[in-house]
């Protein structure tokens, strides 16, 4: 078998199928990274949605025993909206980070990387091969750089000098002993533009994230806000884009490449109120297609209810008022009643109050009652 040809190949048919970039990486261990991922563990930075132990997350032979290479791809996504529609005092819309517009970039991803797959067992029958997007155990992140797609950003994403850091990565082990590409020799310099612009200072260091401050993760929990991060989150529906749209290598970046990844604007900048009674299958028929549909309604509209009351939002009183008196879910109901606090007018505070005489959960009457909290905040002033 010759590598080189099939290299060349591989690299003009992932063309045709649409990916971008593709690098060609060794398999052997991440030592550096494994080192980085025990630093993480110790000092808890690590978000819990990681997969896999540190040894199957940096030494890729446990997860493909005869791997010899792995194969990064790259694909490009806007960054810019098209007739981006805009909120009003009436109709407040919250915003979905670039990373979940248009379909769920796992699913296109893997159809990429399938197709790559089957090419490659074409010429090579009895090839081995495993794929992965995002999901996986590999870190995307360390593979790309690895493979050349790019360097490790301070911001800890991975800047290509084609696309900036709007790129989706995936990765395909194979047993097959390709010629590795040479790692992109760039750097962020003396630039430290994403850690000061970050919301709530998860950019530790440049490389470094605690993922327990990042708002990108934080957008995804499911349970109560803490109160430090609610007046960060400002709008953000899922995810956050800050650390990517201060950098000086992603100024004048917008690829449209691939149709899948348009947003749908009224999607990727939804209404906020509609948020607050979306069933579960208008959430699914909305949603669905998208990667910020992967944790369920609940966390969307518990931020949905956190933008009301950052923009204080009097029209919005009415439903909050039933969301919190209404909703079977704790973590709903008691962020409806900050809410209402933090809008601040007399029928949100009375109605905080008669709902406090009824509710049974300690944890929505300790927010009820940080609700009232903001109304003697208020008097004092």
């Amino acid at each position: 078998m010759n590598t080189d040809q099939l290299k060349q190949e591989i690299i003009a048919y992932s063309k045709e199928i649409g990916i971008d970039k593709i690098g060609f990486a060794s398999a052997d261990v991440f030592g550096e990274l494994k080192e980085r991922l025990k630093r993480q563990q110790d000092l808890s930075y690590q978000s819990g949605f990681e997969k896999g132990s540190i040894e199957e997350r940096t030494e890729p032979e446990r997860l493909l025993p005869e791997a010899q290479s792995i194969l990064s791809i790259a694909i490009a996504y806007p960054s810019k909206m098209k007739d981006a529609p805009k909120g009003t005092k009436e109709e407040r819309r919250g915003i979905f980070a670039r990373a979940s517009w248009g379909l769920d970039y796992h699913v296109v991803l893997r159809d990429r990387l399938e197709k790559l797959a089957a090419f490659i067992k074409e010429k090579v029958p009895e090839v081995q091969n495993k794929l992965m997007v995002d999901t996986g155990e590999l870190s995307d992140r360390a593979v790309a750089e690895r493979a050349g797609i790019g360097f490790s950003g301070k911001n800890t994403s991975i800047i290509t000098p084609e696309f900036g850091s709007y790129v989706y990565l995936g990765e395909l082990i194979t047993n097959i002993p390709f010629v590795p590409d040479e790692p992109v020799n760039d750097s962020c310099g003396e630039c430290a533009k994403c850690i000061d612009a970050c919301p709530t200072g998860a950019i530790v260091q440049g490389g470094q994230l605690n993922a327990q401050r990042c708002i990108a993760f934080l957008t995804q929990t499911k349970d109560f806000l803490p109160d430090e991060f609610r007046t960060k989150i400002g709008n953000r529906v899922y995810g956050c884009d800050t650390c990517q749209v201060v950098c000086p290598k992603n100024k004048q970046v917008d690829f449209h490449i691939h149709p899948e990844f348009e947003p749908d604007n009224e999607v990727a900048k939804p209404k906020l109120k509609p948020m607050l009674r979306i069933s579960n299958r208008e959430f699914k028929e909305t949603y669905g297609h998208t990667s910020g549909s992967w944790r369920g309604k609940k966390p969307l509209q518990r931020n949905a209810l956190i933008a009301l009351g950052h923009f204080k939002d009097k029209t919005a009183v009415e439903e909050m008022i039933a969301v919190m008196n209404n909703d079977p879910r704790p973590v709903i109901r008691g962020t409806a009643a900050w809410a209402l606090g933090k809008v601040g007018t007399e029928e949100a505070y009375k109605a905080i109050e008669t709902a406090m005489i009824k509710e049974q959960d300690d944890q929505v009457i300790f927010e009820m009652q940080k609700g009232m909290n903001f109304k003697e905040e208020l008097t004092a002033k």
